[in-house]
């Protein structure tokens, strides 16, 4: 009894010792809390105020893209989000409800106004459990305007999210130029707008400017405390970006490109123009493309083919050999030479029309036609060093510098004789679009080359402050008077009865320029493609060719041309005309650009030659304008067209018929008006085939035809007529197995 009470006492005093102890340590772990105000090192005052500090992200706008007159291409805009809160705990006044309450209700007014029916809507406004919902992509984007009309329905429950997006405005424009921007997560969380290509990923730091910060203390609820200040450090919006292309050019190009897109779907097309004097870039477009709001189109083609890729240019290049070739003395347009095959070594050069030439004909003529066995002569005459250090000078073979990311260099093949040979005319040697601009400079600038340029000028809108973009000389391959005498010799590729460039005749302006029709490797095989579609189509050109205000280079890769009227396959410059001439002529009326000369027709009145004796009539009637043509062996006129004081355009034949019996003259050459005239006056059943002129007629010249006879008539233009002698030509001498070689 006694030992139990003894071990009682003793357990007693353990416990009071270790209480005792505990109770000790609590005292002065208090005690050094409340002297210290610390835990673990910590001070307790920051991490309460820590506690009760609210801290919010101030977004900073995105920079908005313009062209240089100030026109966007791309911004921020608002965009809102549609949310429905569906948790009744929202409702703490039933007279003011915050949530849905009448779903059925709801669901029938929202329909009008998103692209989701009244069910779906009802079902997902009847989700258990949900304190809120949103409705997809039928909820997301939603205008300002549409927000309006939602709010103006009064609907409890329904609210907001405001979103900002990347908004581009033009739809397909220059879209691989500018690029896209999307909102991406970082690795905090937080959702920023991000460039993925073009310019919007070249410059995305210098657009995306810094977010800023909105701090204050709050109570538990997180609501601002009685005399406490909010602490605001504002956003720096990002900086503006004005681009120098031209909204107005920009938009011609898209066009033209989008209707030969359309009718020749090719493989690939570019196309740049470009202010010769400055390097400003006014307009540059690419197939395929892309929207940039939707990325659709996308897949297609990544990169920017007018700096990123490189191919061999065809016989545009020979725009840079015929400069070396006039800069070094080694050009003389009169002096003659045999056309048609020559031999480098053991390899033959031959002349687009199978090798067999046009016999001995000058150096002019030979660029008219685009003769390869001409600039290989050249090049013999200038020498390979000399034609190399041109072509350095005009930047082959190296980036330009644009500011664009991945621009590629070109390659010039210049080892073997062969290759010196192949690069005078454009097949070996590889080259970009934008190089190809740059050269081009050097022509139209009188032989000052400019570097090529995008972006304006950079305003900072916290600073004001102002980056403009000088334009930068980039050489100057060639003299004032050397580039005058080049524009003046590629003028007349466009004039000339031979030249190639015929299709690019602008009315009221002169061009200056030259096409190109390249060979495209097959990876396949190695050797080039074969087939009439299998081809780069291109042509070099400006105007006005004594001043030219513009340049412009575009390219057509693989078109599928169409056959004409006469069964003919389309000639490869017509695609690239239904580019270069409609957005070089509407590009230089946009700019005020004056016509170089009026060009109207002489218009005459015409006579009364009715009852008239057909011998009797002046000798001299052609000095006044007038062109008579006789119908029938008779000797007096009974009938005519056009009427008695009619206009009658220079050039238009005034027909007469006269009382013998009916024949049919020769209209080889007539226009399709003078041709009903005939049909009219003779009253024949006319069949028109064709367009242009009169090539080929079914009743013989000089015949005697009675009313209603069939009077067959073929048509041809000025081109397809030489395409068609051409191809005749080429069938008969083409031999099986010889290798094409690049033509114009």
């Amino acid at each position: 009894m006694k030992s139990n009470k003894v071990n009682r006492n003793v357990g007693a005093a353990v416990l009071f010792l270790i209480f005792g102890l505990l109770f000790f340590v609590l005292i002065v772990r208090f005690l050094t809390i409340q002297i210290t105000g610390q835990v673990e090192g910590k001070a307790l005052a920051a991490k309460a105020a820590h506690k009760y500090l609210r801290s919010e992200i101030l977004d900073a706008k995105r920079g908005t893209i313009f062209d240089q007159n100030g026109e966007v291409i791309a911004e921020d805009t608002d965009s809102f989000s549609l949310v429905a809160i569906l948790d009744k705990k929202m409702t703490t006044d039933p007279d003011h409800p915050h949530n849905v309450v009448d779903p059925k209700m709801t669901a029938e007014k929202l329909s009008k106004y998103i692209d989701m029916s009244e069910s779906e809507i009802y079902d997902i406004l009847n989700k258990k459990g949900r304190f809120q919902v949103e409705f997809g992509s039928a909820g997301r984007d939603i205008s300002v305007e549409t927000k309006k009309k939602i709010e103006a329905e009064h609907l409890p429950g329904i609210t907001f999210k405001r979103e900002s997006k990347r908004f581009y405005p033009n739809g397909v424009f220059a879209s691989h130029l500018i690029g896209y921007a999307q909102k991406e997560e970082d690795k905090d969380g937080k959702v920023k707008t991000i460039g993925k290509m073009g310019i919007e990923k070249s410059f995305n730091s210098i657009l995306s400017g810094k977010d800023g910060t909105l701090q204050y203390d709050s109570d538990l609820w997180g609501y601002l405390l009685p005399n406490k200040k909010e602490m605001v450090k504002k956003p720096q919006n990002g900086s503006d970006i004005y681009m120098t292309l031209d909204k107005k050019i920009q938009t011609f190009l898209e066009d033209s490109m989008n209707q030969v897109e359309e009718k020749y779907k090719p493989k690939k097309m570019v196309a740049i123009v470009a202010d010769p004097k400055t390097g400003k870039i006014l307009a540059m477009s690419q197939r395929p493309t892309f929207h940039p709001s939707t990325r659709e189109g996308i897949a297609d083609n990544w990169h920017n083919l007018n700096v990123e890729s490189q191919y061999e240019p065809g016989s545009t290049m020979k725009v840079f050999t015929l400069s070396a070739a006039v800069e070094s003395g080694a050009f003389d347009p009169n002096e003659r030479y045999q056309s048609g095959t020559y031999y480098v070594g053991k390899s033959p050069i031959r002349d687009h029309n199978w090798g067999a030439g046009w016999g001995k004909i000058t150096y002019l003529e030979g660029v008219q036609r685009s003769s390869n066995v001409a600039f290989v002569k050249l090049l013999e005459k200038m020498g390979d060093d000399t034609f190399k250090d041109y072509l350095n000078r005009f930047g082959f073979g190296q980036p330009t510098g644009i500011d664009l990311p991945n621009e590629a260099s070109g390659n010039i093949l210049f080892k073997y004789p062969i290759e010196r040979a192949t690069t005078a005319f454009g097949q070996g040697t590889t080259v970009t679009p934008m190089q190809m601009i740059q050269g081009m400079t050097a022509i139209a600038n009188n032989g000052t080359m400019m570097k090529p340029y995008v972006v304006d000028k950079i305003v900072n809108p916290n600073t004001k402050e102002v980056k403009k973009t000088q334009p930068e000389v980039a050489g100057h391959p060639i003299k004032p008077e050397t580039a005058k005498k080049v524009r003046d010799i590629l003028g007349t590729v466009v004039t000339a009865e031979h030249g190639t460039g015929h299709s690019y005749a602008l009315d009221g302006y002169s061009v200056a320029g030259k096409t190109g029709t390249a060979q495209i490797p097959d990876p396949k095989t190695g050797k080039y493609m074969t087939g009439n579609d299998n081809y780069i189509f291109s042509f070099a050109g400006m105007a006005p060719k004594d001043d030219p205000q513009l340049i412009m280079y575009v390219a057509v890769q693989q078109p599928h041309l169409q056959q004409n009227e006469e069964g003919l396959p389309d000639s490869g410059s017509v695609p690239v005309s239904m580019i270069f001439n409609p957005v070089m002529k509407s590009s230089l009326q946009y700019m005020n650009i004056k016509p170089e000369k009026n060009i109207s027709a002489k218009i005459t009145k015409v006579p009364d030659f009715k009852g008239q004796n057909i011998g009797s009539i002046p000798d001299n009637m052609k000095k006044d304008g007038i062109d008579l043509v006789k119908l029938g062996n008779g000797t007096t006129i009974t009938e005519q067209l056009p009427a008695p004081g009619s206009n009658l355009l220079e050039g238009e034949k005034v027909v007469v018929k006269t009382n013998g019996p009916m024949n049919l003259p020769n209209m080889t050459g007539w226009s399709k008006r003078d041709v009903l005239k005939v049909a009219e006056l003779e009253n024949l059943k006319l069949n028109t085939m064709g367009s242009g002129y009169v090539v080929s007629q079914n009743l013989k010249p000089d015949s005697p035809v009675v009313e209603g006879d069939h009077l067959v008539v073929n048509f041809m233009t000025p081109e397809q007529v030489r395409t068609k002698k051409e191809n005749d030509k080429i069938a008969k001498e083409k031999q099986k197995g010889e290798e094409a070689t690049p033509q114009d």
